[in-house]
């Protein structure tokens, strides 16, 4: 009899005030799908790192009067460096051939290039991509080596960006959420405001504290699991549409994201949607309505 008076008072309170429960699920749903994908943000920048740092390759780019005792002695030393995975030789004329395929939306700019214009290197790869300095003060010392170009430092520079797009999610998050908790607190107190006299009556007849905050409390907390499921949705209509969509198809930087990391948001949200519900709707019950 308890639960189904407590139930029916959480269906009445949520639509006696359902103007300020769809703003605070409209805030609500905001704030946890910027959090979502701030987490898949993050998830995916570890990821990609962990993928093309697995794919990094050292460029060792061979002068152009390099003699092919050099080469020789450049090649045997690549060779008999224990901290070598793989090596992979590049003529002029290969680099020549990546050079149009890279640059083919750009003809008058490749007709301006011939083979000889570029040099032949070694594309080495290290059994840990961490220890590019120790490899390249070991090979730096041989002949005919114009530079050594370490790939990761220029993913560096685009997971710096990844970064500060993940910093930026994270911050407007806690700002949205901010904005959530502070809704949830006002819509708690104006329905208590509603019902001071119920519930001053029920204090009377000695009603304990948590049956009275209960209905209270579990409306924030269905506010919350419906503004996670709203959430949610955003998030998978936004892989399947975008990222799996229009994103991937301009730019190959991105790597898939899996299906398995988005439907892992729909617990998290639900949980941090009616944990901090719930949380906020009893602090402000206890703190600000003496009940």
């Amino acid at each position: 009899m308890r639960l189904k008076y407590v139930l029916n008072e959480v269906l009445v309170g949520l639509w006696r005030n359902v103007t300020m429960t769809v703003a605070m699920i409209i805030t609500m749903s905001v704030s946890l799908t910027m959090l979502g994908a701030s987490v898949l943000m993050y998830m995916q920048v570890d990821q990609m790192k962990k993928y093309y740092y697995g794919e990094i390759q050292v460029s060792i780019f061979l002068k152009k009067d390099v003699t092919d005792a050099q080469r020789t002695a450049i090649n045997q030393a690549i060779d008999n460096n224990p901290l070598v995975l793989s090596k992979e030789y590049e003529s002029r004329q290969q680099a020549f051939e990546k050079f149009k395929v890279l640059w083919q939306d750009s003809p008058d700019f490749v007709k301006s290039v011939t083979p000889d214009s570029l040099p032949e290197s070694f594309r080495v790869k290290l059994k840990n991509p961490e220890e590019y300095k120790t490899f390249a003060d070991q090979i730096q010392s041989q002949q005919g080596i114009q530079d050594i170009v370490d790939q990761r430092q220029l993913l560096d520079k685009v997971f710096k960006i990844f970064n500060s797009i993940q910093l930026m999610s994270l911050v407007t998050a806690a700002v949205m959420a901010l904005a959530a908790l502070l809704l949830v607190g006002n819509t708690i107190q104006v329905a208590a405001y509603s019902k001071r006299r119920e519930v001053a009556v029920m204090k009377l007849v000695g009603a304990s504290n948590w049956f009275i905050q209960a209905p209270f409390v579990l409306e924030a907390v269905v506010a919350g699991l419906i503004g996670a499921i709203f959430g949610f949705v955003a998030l998978f209509v936004g892989k399947l549409v975008l990222l799996d969509g229009q994103l991937q198809a301009l730019t190959k930087i991105l790597t898939p994201v899996p299906t398995g990391n988005v439907m892992l948001m729909l617990p998290l949200l639900a949980a941090v949607g009616a944990g901090v519900s719930a949380v906020t709707a009893w602090v402000t019950l206890r703190f600000y309505l003496k009940v």
